[in-house]
């Protein structure tokens, strides 16, 4: 569905140099982008702010034009057929709508049902079978500039799936939605993908979207690929320590088991860090077999951590 090749985007920047003279220099967003994304896939794109996924995107959706290297996306090269593109993925930028402010939901909705010249009778199956999903039924007459944030993301992904395209773009589709939002829109694009095989591309600094959908983590750096693989690739990849909870049967002293450390106690209940090239199972039994043991329970590093180290550069495992 998506093939990049030593793709490269740089911009010109222009610096005051002295009171009148301006000096040009290029930057470079995007540095030598190869990789693959087959039909059906749920793919994460992750990056610190600056990192290169906007552009990357904008070059995925034919809004930019690379610098080099080569881009096909459903087997088209987005720049120079940017329309029949359109026509076949759909993009939502959580940051932006592509309803009209005005409008209530349903017009914007026949109005793009116009735009992208989906058959009448083809657009009310799929207009009543997105409206039950994301249960939009009470906000149709409803004009968008008085829609929750919640309810006109709902509504962007509704527009961006009008036309069933075999790609979904989706940059920061939860950025600011509650708990109770985020879970439906979540719910939802599982279901897409799961059900209709739709192809999704998703970047997010929201770290939970990633652990409940994306089968598959790339991580970008400097306009650079750092990580392309399982998500539990990723969380062996920077070694970041696992917990392990245990709760002892009455307070009393604990030696941490070989290769561990204290991380705090309170009263029976304390909590030691396994790195990662340490046996979380060796430390079980060392501690089940020094102690009297009411409960134990290991946790995996938390994704956010796991990122973190990999942005800061930590060493990672061979």
């Amino acid at each position: 569905m998506i093939r990049l090749s030593g793709v490269t985007k740089t911009f010109p920047v222009h610096r005051k140099s002295g009171l009148i003279r301006r000096t040009r220099s290029l930057v470079t967003a995007v540095d030598g982008m190869t990789f693959e994304v087959e039909r059906g896939e749920f793919v994460g794109y992750l990056g610190p702010n600056g990192a290169g996924k906007s552009t990357t995107i904008k070059m995925l959706t034919g809004i930019l034009t690379a610098s080099g290297g080569e881009i096909r996306v459903a087997g088209l090269d987005p720049s120079r057929r940017r329309k029949e593109l359109a026509r076949r993925i759909g993009v939502v930028f959580g940051q932006r709508t592509t309803l009209w402010w005005d409008l209530p939901l349903g017009d914007s909705f026949a109005l793009i049902r116009h735009l992208y010249k989906v058959d009448q009778k083809r657009f009310a199956g799929r207009l009543d079978e997105l409206t039950e999903l994301l249960e939009l039924a009470p906000f149709l007459q409803t004009p968008v500039r008085q829609l929750s944030l919640g309810q006109r993301m709902r509504g962007d992904l509704t527009a961006a799936l009008l036309h069933s395209p075999e790609l979904l773009v989706l940059d920061e589709p939860t950025i600011g939605l509650d708990v109770v939002s985020k879970a439906a829109v979540r719910e939802f694009l599982a279901r897409i993908n799961a059900e209709e095989g739709t192809t999704i591309l998703l970047t997010t600094h929201d770290l939970g979207d990633i652990e409940r959908l994306c089968r598959r983590v790339m991580v970008i750096d400097h306009g650079r690929l750092t990580f392309d693989g399982a998500l539990e690739e990723l969380r062996a990849t920077a070694s970041a320590d696992r917990i392990l909870i245990v709760d002892l049967a009455s307070p009393g002293p604990l030696a941490p088991p070989t290769g561990t450390r204290l991380i705090r106690r309170e009263g029976p209940r304390v909590w030691l860090a396994v790195p990662a090239d340490v046996s979380a199972a060796s430390a079980v039994a060392e501690v089940a077999g020094a102690h009297d043991v009411r409960d134990i329970a290991l946790r995996e590093p938390d994704i956010e951590d796991v990122v973190t180290r990999l942005y800061q550069g930590s060493p990672v495992q061979a």
